[in-house]
């Protein structure tokens, strides 16, 4: 037991390791681009109101939510709260860019639902559940209403005085609590998500995309598993990945002189591509993806 308690030290270490160079890169690489940085990621908006959104069973596509975001008819017709809840989310994550040093309170989280739920569900938009406004996700009861509102005063105050905790080990327990609390009667996984990504934006890194194809293996099984032991290390793993993900992205951007599908690039390195594949998922490879594909500096080696 001693020896696997090591071990997974050991891998920890290495994960944190990695991150502190690829940061390091990043700020290098960074000075005088934060012009083309903010460009990247608003190119990303469509991607992460997408995969947001069809985490929470959203049936619009990735170029339904595109379009919708560029102001075009779709050919078919969707659901009008679809088509707010791709919009509200945006407009969020557009204001996050806009203020990456937003500070974290429960106020700021309250004006943020409100912004989320807009024409949605003006009732419950922007406050915290009450009286009897119990909810269930699967077999987890959301907190009892009567303490939500202190609850999440805790978190926030929590979150906000730690200072030596490993900032992806607070990001990570922040977010499994904030679930497990569920402060609102609807909008909690979306909101979730972008509170994941104004805790990084405020330290001067990249929003990360949770992907919605993996989310029965990666994301959800987290959430059943966090209530009954307090380990939040699963979303910790998930995170420093997308981290990594997110900066190989921004690093190759600026630094590649051509980007290419990852499928090509084993190709012409005699690579297999499952092989590929698992090397990006894994990110021992600088890859990232971008609309759902794999892709990667033609020139890594």
């Amino acid at each position: 037991m001693l020896f696997l308690q090591e071990t997974c030290l050991v891998i920890y270490k290495t994960t944190k390791d990695k991150i502190e160079a690829l940061l390091a890169q990043y700020k290098s690489v960074s000075k005088g681009n934060e012009k083309l940085l903010k460009e990247i990621a608003i190119a990303e908006i469509p991607e992460m109101v997408y995969n947001s959104n069809a985490i929470e069973n959203s049936t619009l596509t990735l170029e339904d939510t595109a379009k919708i975001l560029a102001g075009d008819e779709l050919k078919r017709k969707v659901n009008t709260r679809e088509v707010f809840e791709a919009k509200n989310l945006a407009a969020i994550t557009m204001d996050l860019l806009d203020r990456p040093k937003q500070k974290l309170t429960t106020k700021w989280i309250l004006e943020m639902h409100k912004k989320l739920l807009t024409n949605i569900d003006n009732n419950i938009a922007g406050r915290f559940r009450t009286g009897k406004e119990w909810v269930r996700v699967g077999n987890h009861l959301g907190a009892n209403p009567r303490f939500v509102n202190s609850l999440m005063e805790e978190l926030v105050t929590t979150y906000n005085q730690s200072k030596d905790e490993y900032f992806l080990d607070k990001i990570a327990r922040f977010h499994a609590e904030f679930e497990t609390i569920h402060p609102f009667v609807d909008g909690n996984g979306r909101l979730g998500r972008i509170l994941i990504n104004q805790q990084l934006m405020k330290l001067e890194l990249p929003p990360i995309i949770i992907q919605n194809k993996s989310k029965h293996t990666e994301y959800y099984p987290l959430f059943s598993r966090y209530p009954v032991n307090m380990n939040f290390d699963g979303f910790t793993s998930l995170f420093a990945l997308l981290l990594q993900e997110a900066l190989h992205k921004r690093i190759t951007m600026l630094t590649a002189k051509r980007i290419v599908p990852l499928s090509l690039w084993a190709t012409q390195n005699d690579v297999k591509p499952n092989v590929a594949a698992n090397k990006a998922k894994r990110q021992t490879i600088p890859a990232f993806r971008l609309q759902e594909k794999w892709m990667i500096d033609e020139g890594y080696k």
